[in-house]
């Protein structure tokens, strides 16, 4: 068994996780990470992330004297087992840009202990732990694996403790050494696969598939809108189809697709393809397709509005919710970004709320004011448009509304999904519904 001081490299999003979930299980977690208001955050024994229960191990973990976070690469020297979690962003050209997987080894390699097990948990093409980490901490005789990261924000925690790992090693002895680590540290189902290019390529295969099913319920979506009908009717019954080892399970259309991961790691996919001498369709379909979704979305509500003779110059639009995912502040590549963009550029009035976003993320997505105060953003409004289905949202009853906003106001539905009585309920009080798809 492994020692029970664990370094983690890069405190981000993941990192937090990973190393506030690993303190609480006992670890002696030292994290290094270059941006100093994480590293403070952490050190006043706070959440440097809005994610669900993450603050709450952050304290714990600094009380309890296991939690660490610093920019002092020379820490990983007393640690055996050394988790690299950095960013892997695009480059202009949609090449994955490595940089920062480069640099984190680099700051490491002269602290490294002979034997220890390195884990890259970023999301990367395959040959990247080897080609990249291995070939910088090649003379330091480290162990490498690759262990893909496949959280979901909002419920990284508890996905953290519950799905199954997948290792892979750049050799067997990595492979079974990285999946004892978890099995201990975590107690989760680990599944090993063939050597760290397969690992590399499972998290890709997820995210090219997420997309991919969005995708199509964003097509799905469009071809309902024309009809006439519910699109939320039609995924429901079509997921009651029995097929290979489950159901037929189309996701849910929306406003847009968002986030640091399926935004580019299709991307990377049709990379990987090209160097490979492949020209593969899916990822680029996929990822135009849900690009398309913000622009479409804002033709939905121009559509309405002007067939209510509604001059865009003097019309108020309250737009609810900046993060690209429901109770969550992650602003990174959220698709509401083109939204705002596009209503600014007809002209229209713009109030922002989002309860969830902290400050320094607002400017990712917009220099308009965004407020918290979910009542005064509605007040007065022609269109109340729910872009995230925050609970704060949910929580508003619809005579609320129908009170704050303007009479027969539009609500557009791009990320609440409200169900058919409170659809009803609505339009009994005067209120208009419009969904994406519905």
């Amino acid at each position: 068994m492994e020692n029970r001081k664990i370094a983690v490299v890069g405190f981000g999003y993941i990192g937090s996780v990973i190393g506030s979930v690993l303190a609480d299980r006992g670890y002696t977690v030292m994290g290094v990470e270059p941006n100093q208001r994480i590293v403070d955050a952490i050190a006043q024994g706070r959440s440097p992330f809005a994610e669900p229960g993450l603050e709450e191990l952050v304290k714990k973990g600094r009380e309890a004297g296991r939690l660490f976070v610093g920019k002092d690469p020379s820490v990983v020297a007393d640690c055996k087992t050394i988790v690299i979690t950095v960013g892997t962003p695009l480059s202009g050209d949609h090449d994955p840009d490595l940089s920062q997987i480069r640099a984190a080894a680099e700051m490491i390699a002269p602290y490294v202990c002979h034997g220890a097990l390195v884990m890259l948990k970023s999301t990367v093409p395959p040959n990247t732990t080897e080609g990249v980490v291995g070939q910088v901490l090649a003379d330091k005789k480290v162990e490498l694996a690759f262990c893909p990261e496949r959280l979901a924000e909002g419920k990284a925690i508890g996905e953290f403790t519950a799905i199954p790992v997948v290792v892979g090693g750049v050799t067997e002895s990595a492979t079974k050494r990285a999946a004892a680590f978890w099995r201990e540290a975590l107690g989760v189902e680990v599944i090993e696969v063939g050597n760290a290019r397969a690992a590399e390529m499972v998290k890709l295969a997820d995210n090219l598939w997420i997309d991919l099913n969005i995708a199509l319920a964003g097509e799905l979506a469009k071809v309902a809108d024309r009809l006439n009908i519910d699109v939320l009717d039609v995924i429901r019954a079509a997921n009651s189809l029995p097929k290979g080892t489950g159901n037929v399970n189309i996701l849910i259309p929306s406003v847009g697709v968002g986030g640091y991961c399926l935004t580019k790691d299709p991307w990377f996919v049709h990379r990987l393809g090209k160097n490979l001498g492949l020209e593969l369709l899916i990822p680029p379909a996929s990822r135009n397709v849900n690009d398309s979704m913000p622009t479409y979305s804002v033709e939905l509500i121009k559509s309405f509005l002007q067939g209510r003779g509604k001059p865009t110059a003097k019309t108020k639009v309250a737009v609810m919710g900046i993060a690209f995912k429901n109770n969550t502040g992650d602003c990174r590549f959220t698709p509401t970004k083109p939204v705002i963009e596009a209503l600014q550029a007809e002209g229209y009035v713009l109030q922002i709320c989002d309860p969830w976003v902290e400050e320094h993320d607002i400017q990712l997505v917009t220099e308009l004011p965004v407020s918290k105060d979910v009542e005064d953003t509605i007040r007065d409004a022609d269109c109340v448009a729910f872009l995230a289905g925050h609970k704060q949202f949910h929580d508003i009853p619809i005579k609320q509304i129908v009170e704050l906003a303007n009479p027969g106001a539009l609500i557009f539905d791009g990320r609440m999904f409200f169900s058919k009585e409170k659809i009803r309920e609505m339009e009994s009080v005067g209120l208009h519904y419009k969904g994406v798809g519905r």
